[in-house]
């Protein structure tokens, strides 16, 4: 009794997404998708099917039929695994649950379709549709703040009606048809090629009928009476099952070459197919996995439209649904934190500021001088802006009063005499966010009007070695102390190494925020505007002196509003990165105090922040900020070229004069001949006291 044909069951593809994949969407769709759903290209790749033996009944357990995305799935050379088959799909990320819900799927599913079989069916030369075959469809949602992604794959394959049929024979284990020698010399060819071939042509050898030799699919095309053999990679390890690429191969073939394998005298296609799952020239089991079969189609089926598509993927429940990735619980919580810190900054550059260049702001390493009321406040807005590497330099400790005032520091620092307060902001900058770089450096500067004893020379000798060194080492420095003399070394060599300066300084309801000005370079500054910008000391004229000594207990404490703190730290901040956004960077013109912004691109002030003022004065009694440009002063004792050079040729020994010589940069600068003019100028005037004038 003759048994029935079977029809033949394919093995569906199986989604396997590498968590390296989704690391890899959320920096797609956060650098460059931005709001766009266009649809992009992504490389997946599968290879031969593998199984485990059961060890307790011995038989062979089928593993899944996986297609595998890794974490190069956007690159345009994606790299597959050795002795694996590439796939090229498209990917449709959508911004928001609901616009991925109501997709419509059905349509972006036939128009897939629809590009495939036009594909196959125009493809002049069939070693074109190897990728077309295993084309893909992935839909995505990425929920970034969660960590969680919805995703659906559907992978479409051309359905035959009526159906494939399986010869009585069914599929055979390989050894029945092929040698040992044969079947090695199959497994070398697959191996060596450059490109694991998805799927071939096996022919035998005409010199030699028992070895075989793998030719591409457009040898079809000039091949006529020989025995063929089509094979493919096939990535089931089903015994019974091909895998799911089968079917578009055999799709092809009726479409492209249904005269060829149409047996004479018969209204059916015969296509004798190798399954080749083997991997290894000799397998370890002795025992060959690869399979073959003859299956038959009959040609009632018209080949010039589309057959219909199925193709969407189940999830792990069996239904017809989208499945969902949830790596938050996966993740380590420092790299967790890593992304999501920048999210928002990132998120600047999708509607309102494309140019925003984020990454100029985070390499930025800032040198906080003081790490107080105002440097607390600027160390967490820098942490906000990105900036990934913060050092502190204070000399006090965390006293009682300090944390309510000053947010890196909690009761518990206080206690037993206080922890160092540069050390202690690091680390609560470190608990806030662990991929910050945050040091701590406890030091005293050393100040113009405060002596040094001869016997602390060496000692502020290498204060002054390692302040230049944490220079050098930073490309920003913020001046926060609570005095003025305190700042006058660090504008120094600022000035002296060209780096940016910013200073804050606190009254009880104003504030100022200044940025020094630098030495002269290359600037868009149009005629009129000052050569050189002003530094913290431009406007004095006496130098710096002792403002510590002899003071009483309100004059010793900062005294301010309790909200001006956290107000000008912001906006020292926020001047900072205006001015990294600027063409001419350290050297960016200050607009004029009566520069009317008309938001025009051009302006040599602006970025792409906006404005980047010289000055900023604010007055919080009347809610008002002042913006103002001063011009640098040549007699200036901070930033004057006299005193620069000073510093550059002498080095410490000029310092010290500095530090120990309450006259000496007045001398230097010429401010003494200065005040002596002014003293003879008054003396010179007429005063006129004839009260009958009055």
């Amino acid at each position: 009794m003759t048994s029935e044909p079977q029809i033949v069951q394919f093995t569906p593809f199986s989604s396997l997404v590498q968590p390296s994949f989704w690391h890899s969407l959320t920096k797609l769709k956060i650098d460059v998708l931005k709001l766009s759903q266009d649809e992009v290209p992504v490389t997946a790749s599968y290879a031969a099917g593998r199984s485990v033996t059961d060890r307790e009944t011995g038989q062979d357990v089928a593993l899944g039929c996986n297609l595998i995305l890794g974490g190069d799935a956007f690159e345009k050379t994606a790299q597959v695994p050795p002795h694996s088959v590439k796939c090229v799909g498209t990917l449709k990320n959508y911004n928001t649950i609901e616009e991925f819900k109501d997709a419509d799927k059905p349509a972006l599913f036939n128009k897939l379709a629809d590009e495939m079989w036009d594909e196959i069916s125009s493809a002049k030369d069939a070693s074109d549709v190897s990728e077309i075959l295993n084309r893909f469809l992935l839909i995505t949602f990425a929920d970034l703040k969660k960590y969680r992604y919805y995703y659906w794959f559907a992978f479409p394959a051309f359905a035959a009606k009526p159906a494939w049929t399986l010869d009585p024979s069914g599929w055979q284990g390989v050894e029945s048809t092929f040698t040992q020698e044969a079947l090695s010399n199959i497994q070398s060819q697959i191996t060596t090629s450059t490109n694991t071939p998805a799927f071939f042509v096996l022919l035998s050898n005409a010199n030699d009928p028992s070895r075989f030799e793998i030719h591409p699919l457009s040898s079809l095309e000039s091949l006529s009476d020989q025995d063929i053999t089509v094979g493919f990679i096939d990535p089931s390890a089903h015994s019974d099952h091909p895998g799911w690429p089968l079917r578009n191969l055999l799709a092809f073939l009726a479409s492209r070459f249904r005269t060829r394998f149409t047996t004479p005298g018969s209204q059916h296609l015969k296509v004798r197919v190798l399954c080749w799952r083997d991997t290894e020239a000799v397998p370890v089991s002795g025992k060959w996995k690869s399979r073959l079969g003859t299956v038959s189609l009959s040609q009632s089926q018209s080949t010039l439209s589309r057959p219909s598509a199925v193709g969407w993927e189940k999830n792990p429940q069996g239904k017809l649904a989208p499945r969902l990735a949830d790596l938050a619980p996966m993740m380590d919580p420092a790299r967790l934190a890593d992304q999501a810190v920048d999210l928002n900054l990132k998120l600047m550059r999708w509607r309102i500021l494309p140019s925003l260049d984020l990454d100029r702001v985070a390499s930025t390493r800032c040198l906080l001088l003081g790490a107080g009321t105002l440097g607390c406040f600027v160390a967490r807005t820098l942490l906000a802006w990105g900036v990934r590497n913060i050092t502190f330099v204070d000399s006090a400790v965390v006293s009682f009063s300090n944390p309510v005032r000053q947010p890196l520091f909690e009761f518990e620092d206080c206690l037993n005499g206080g922890k160092p307060k540069a050390q202690c902001a690091a680390d609560s900058l470190k608990k806030i966010f662990p991929g910050v770089n945050s040091k701590g450096i406890s030091m005293s500067i050393p100040m113009p009007g405060h002596p040094i004893p001869p016997g602390n020379v060496e000692q502020a000798k290498a204060d002054v070695a390692q302040l230049e060194k944490l220079f050098d080492e930073h490309d920003a420095v913020f001046l926060l102390m609570d005095s003025r003399e305190s700042r006058w070394l660090p504008t120094v060599l600022g000035a002296a190494k060209g780096k940016i300066v910013m200073n804050a300084a606190l009254g009880f309801d104003s504030y100022l925020v200044l940025r020094h000005g630098a030495r002269k370079g290359a600037s868009t500054a149009p005629k009129g505007s000052p050569e050189r910008l002003g530094c913290y000391y431009c406007n004095d004229v006496v130098a710096p002196a002792d403002s510590l000594s002899d003071r009483t207990l309100d004059q010793m404490c900062t005294v301010t509003r309790p909200g001006l703190a956290s107000i000008a730290s912001s906006t020292a901040v926020e001047l900072l990165v205006s001015l990294l956004q600027h063409p001419d960077g350290v050297n960016a013109p200050a607009p004029p105090p009566d520069y009317k912004d008309e938001n025009v691109e051009e302006s040599p002030y602006r970025s792409v922040l906006g404005l980047v003022p010289h000055q900023l004065r604010g007055f919080l009694a009347q809610f008002r900020t002042l913006p103002i440009v001063g011009a640098a002063y040549d007699k200036c004792t901070g930033c004057s070229e006299t005193v620069l050079k000073a510093y550059e040729s002498q080095g410490f020994d000029m310092l010290l004069q500095a530090f120990n010589e309450s006259d000496y940069l007045e001398k230097l600068t010429g401010l003494d001949k200065l005040h002596e003019e002014g003293e003879a100028a008054l003396e010179a005037v007429d005063w006129d006291e004839d009260d009958d004038d009055m």
